[in-house]
């Protein structure tokens, strides 16, 4: 099996790549990709680049020249749903596209040419991806409680909306919670590239799970939590899940 291990930033991937074997880099439509073998699983990690036009030719140019069998996508997202706080973990179930509109020709967020406004995730991976989610949340709670007022991280699993929008505003990150929620469809997170490499990954029948660690409530703070929080905590957060998940694919 050849996994490929996408991130929206290099600090999620700095231990990732330290401790690769056999390590070799590869240039690949505008993507710098690295080859490697890490806990005795053939990988391939790459950045998605932002927003989901990039995440789109990131996932197909991994699919298309590296003969992939599986991909998991680590990043950081804000959260919106009502009891996923700061230093949280959400695995996805689903992703949609916050800010496909179609209307009157198809029905709000549902894209052309699909059956409905969601994109699944494989299922028998993501169960794996939440179990060392777990882990890693329990791993974590002596260094991250001090770093998060004292809370335990968590770990939730559902929806996550993707839009190429930076949320910075509580008023429009709780419109689009309300209206997602009224829809019958109640998002846990927002963020910027999933749901583009959910559509190429649904497109090409390519296994796909993803996690997010909650950096933000998407709110008027977001721009200030983001640098710190992903330095001291989604980077370390990113590693372990990974570490974790690979240790459970190699057995």
């Amino acid at each position: 099996m050849t996994l490929a291990i996408l991130s929206a930033l290099p600090e999620e991937q700095h231990g990732l790549a330290h401790a690769l074997q056999g390590a070799r880099q590869v240039q690949r439509a505008g993507r710098h990709f690295v080859q490697g073998r890490l806990h005795g699983v053939d990988v391939v990690l790459g950045l998605s680049g932002i927003g989901k036009v990039a995440a789109a030719t990131t996932t197909t140019a991994l699919i298309e020249h590296f003969g992939i069998q599986k991909l998991v996508f680590t990043g950081v997202a804000g959260g919106i749903g009502a009891n996923v706080h700061v230093g949280d973990v959400v695995v996805a179930q689903q992703f949609l596209q916050h800010d496909m509109d179609v209307r009157p020709l198809f029905p709000r967020w549902q894209v052309p040419g699909y059956t409905q406004p969601t994109f699944l995730c494989d299922a028998a991976w993501t169960q794996h991806l939440t179990r060392a989610a777990q882990a890693c949340t329990e791993a974590a709670a002596d260094w991250a409680e001090p770093l998060l007022g004292g809370r335990r991280p968590r770990v939730h699993s559902g929806l996550i909306v993707s839009g190429d929008q930076f949320i910075v505003s509580s008023t429009v990150s709780s419109a689009l919670h309300q209206e997602l929620h009224a829809a019958g469809l109640p998002a846990l997170a927002v963020e910027m590239e999933g749901a583009a490499i959910a559509q190429v990954c649904a497109d090409y029948g390519m296994p796909f799970a993803a996690v997010r660690t909650i950096s933000d409530r998407a709110d008027d703070a977001a721009h200030v939590d983001f640098p710190a929080f992903v330095s001291a905590v989604a980077s370390r957060y990113a590693q372990h899940i990974v570490e974790q998940l690979l240790t459970a694919a190699a057995h």
